[in-house]
């Protein structure tokens, strides 16, 4: 459980906009935060088309 609540995508976005708006360096947590974005989306576009061809059969 400390590994999920450590490495949630929440994480990562937040700590990439606190930076940016403070004017801090952001390091890596941007390419983080827009890594789990895009495993997200791919999560959720795989999901919906799976749940669409089963339902069209």
């Amino acid at each position: 459980m400390r590994w999920l609540t450590a490495h949630q995508p929440f994480t990562y976005v937040v700590e990439s906009l606190r930076a940016l708006l403070g004017g801090a360096p952001v390091g890596n947590t941007a390419y983080l935060a827009l890594l789990w974005s895009a495993a997200i989306a791919l999560a959720g576009y795989l999901w919906a088309r799976a749940a669409f061809q089963q339902g069209a059969k």
